[in-house]
């Protein structure tokens, strides 16, 4: 297996947490190229790329196309999965200034529904990503333990769409995800981890690959 893009501490690091970050991949220049082209698509296509329409922006943008194929990127995600992978789908995360919208405690691969679990999460900062605007936080370790039980809640300001949320997490453990812009993050699919509203005045913006798979994995879950 080809392995770069990451230290020998960090491949460690993400084996005992079941995540890394921050991962340096874009500049400041190739960032702003991505906002121009958010604004772009929401000026010629109002409301378009709002609820299930933030999905697999890749499929129509060459831009995000180019962020999914990023090199830098799938040499990250190579150690762990090995040299063939895919893309299953993306999310553009749009969290607005001063929003209730959160995003519960939940796992991926849960309702990913893949075996084996071979996957990664990448998370790709657009914007400043802190507390205050909702940064993600991860439940170290957590991964290590099976599936855990997840509620589907439908709470109107949970940005999942069955608002599934895993009860009980305790939050003083979880650690905090602060990116800068250009900066990404990655985690196992059995991570817990979760968001919380946008307190800030300027919008919050992330990228996932949701998630790279190895070409070993099979559709578990809805087949017949």
């Amino acid at each position: 297996m080809k392995k770069t893009g990451l230290t020998g501490k960090q491949i460690k690091e993400y084996n005992e947490n079941g995540y890394i970050a921050p991962i340096d991949i874009l500049s400041l220049e190739q960032v702003k190229i991505i906002r121009e082209e958010i604004d772009y698509v929401e000026k010629k296509w109002p409301n378009e790329i709002t609820g299930l329409n933030r999905n697999n922006i890749h499929y129509y943008s060459p831009i995000f196309d180019q962020i999914v194929h990023n090199s830098k990127i799938l040499d990250v995600v190579e150690n762990f999965l090995g040299p063939n992978i895919l893309a299953a789908g993306t999310v553009l995360f749009l969290k607005e200034p001063e929003n209730k919208g959160f995003i519960s405690w939940h796992q991926d691969g849960i309702y990913q529904g893949w075996k084996p679990c071979n996957s990664i999460t990448a998370w790709l900062a657009i914007t400043e990503v802190n507390e205050e605007n909702g940064c993600m936080r991860m439940w170290p370790s957590s991964h290590k333990d099976n599936f855990k039980e997840h509620k589907d809640t439908f709470d109107e300001d949970n940005l999942l769409t069955r608002g599934q949320t895993i009860e009980n997490v305790p939050v003083k453990d979880t650690v905090p995800i602060i990116l800068k812009p250009g900066q990404l993050s990655i985690h196992h699919p059995m991570t817990v981890h979760g968001s919380g509203p946008n307190l800030s005045k300027n919008r919050r913006i992330g990228f996932a690959i949701q998630s790279y798979i190895g070409t070993n994995v099979e559709q578990i879950l809805g087949k017949t």
